[in-house]
């Protein structure tokens, strides 16, 4: 740090506060400088989305492949705050970008002060609304996938006790999750965890959410980039009617049929499609009108992506979780009887049909699809050309098909711009 001091002396007075492996890297960056007169490689500009805010998306250095970070003006006020809901949305799991520094004390070659800087990771593999909607092949099922995701993770924000106070499209980045979206936190300036969130504090966020994506889907069908035929103030409704439906599920009574043996194991069986954990449940029996209550006390996201990570230590989405494991399900289905332990059979899953898939991914091709998203559509591919064929064309020839006649037309959905491992 002590040659950068003795160059710019205007950055004496410069404070970081951030995780400690990260400070100097993050130290390098030209902070004497406006973050607007900061140059941006292209290949990163067009990964950026819309903000109220000066935002650049940076290398750490000038390597190809070092790590990328977003950085983002602002008051110092706002910085630290969201510093802190970042972390802590981290430290709980959320579905967020990971706060890295918060950079004060700025000021240029003329000591003239400049704004405070929140700098965050960049998520690999993410693009924003804008970028994934305004492709040719966008269909409505792909803006009705990405308005599930919103709502899903609005859903996982509010279990938290956290009220976002500002969601949005804009404030959202997307990830392909098998043949859905995945979607994360990327502002939170104006959040704030609660110990409980009222009814009311969530209908106000949900309010927020449909004026914000109706809005930002208009100025899309203005600019004549939206699907044909796509009604923004609908596709926004479609938010809030997820929403409502995810948390019913989470959180309603269910009356079942006391006669039905496994009315209860349906129950559970549908929470845990919806991606979510049950750690506890509350059933009970009405005497007098013989009905079975079913209310889920504790619920938690990411269902699939544990027990795939327990089985096999792949780190996935959610979706592609569940169908990794349903491929594990179909492998393990093929043993013979007696079956081994399913840790065993799991580890013979992952040497046996998912690594030499995943191998199969083009040198020019990584980086740009995850090698989950890469099995998931290969085994769709698989369906396709064995319903084609009439016959199972099997996973290897699939995936040389899929390399070869799909792969070079496939429209990138967001790609790995930072260091590599």
């Amino acid at each position: 740090m002590w040659p950068i001091l003795k160059r710019y002396p205007c950055l004496m007075a410069l404070r970081i506060t951030g995780l400690g492996e990260e400070i100097a890297a993050v130290t390098g960056l030209p902070w004497q400088i406006n973050l607007e007169e900061w140059p941006e490689d292209p290949a990163l500009a067009e990964k950026r989305g819309i903000s109220r805010h000066i935002v650049r998306l940076v290398r750490s250095t000038d390597d190809p492949d070092s790590e990328v970070y977003a950085v983002k003006e602002t008051v110092s006020e706002f910085a630290n705050r969201e510093y802190k809901a970042l972390r802590e949305l981290a430290q709980l799991g959320a579905p967020s970008v990971q706060a890295i520094a918060v950079i004060e004390g700025r000021t240029d070659k003329g000591n003239e002060e400049l704004p405070c800087a929140l700098v965050t990771r960049f998520l690999p593999y993410s693009l924003p609304y804008r970028v994934l909607l305004s492709g040719k092949e966008v269909t409505a099922n792909d803006i009705t996938m990405m308005a599930n995701a919103l709502a899903l993770l609005l859903v996982q924000l509010h279990l938290l006790g956290f009220w976002w106070g500002d969601c949005s499209l804009s404030n959202t980045l997307f990830r392909r999750d098998a043949e859905a979206f995945a979607a994360y936190l990327v502002d939170a300036e104006t959040g704030e965890f609660q110990k409980s969130l009222s009814d009311g504090q969530r209908e106000h966020d949900l309010e927020i959410a449909h004026f914000n994506v109706a809005a930002e889907l208009e100025d899309l069908a203005l600019s004549g980039v939206l699907y044909p035929g796509m009604d923004p103030i609908r596709a926004s409704e479609a938010v809030i009617k997820r929403y409502h439906r995810i948390w019913k599920a989470l959180k309603g009574r269910q009356v079942l049929d006391p006669k039905d043996r496994h009315a209860v194991e349906r129950a559970m069986r549908q929470l845990h499609d919806l991606g979510f954990a049950v750690d506890e449940v509350s059933v009970s029996l009405d005497g007098e009108s013989q009905k079975l209550f079913f209310q889920p006390k504790l619920v938690a996201p990411g269902y699939h992506r544990n027990r795939l990570r327990e089985l096999t230590g792949l780190e996935t989405e959610a979706l592609q979780a569940k169908r990794l494991l349903a491929s594990l399900d179909r492998f393990r289905g093929r043993e013979e009887n007696p079956k081994p332990p399913m840790g065993d059979s799991a580890r013979r899953w992952l040497n046996e049909t998912y690594r030499p898939i995943v191998e199969m991914i083009p040198q020019n091709s990584e980086g740009r699809i995850e090698e989950a998203q890469f099995f998931h559509e290969v085994l769709e591919h698989r369906w396709y050309l064995s319903e084609r064929e009439g016959h199972d064309v099997g996973l290897t020839f699939a995936a040389q098909s899929y390399v070869a006649d799909v792969m070079p037309f496939r429209s990138d959905t967001g790609s790995d711009m930072g260091a590599r491992k």
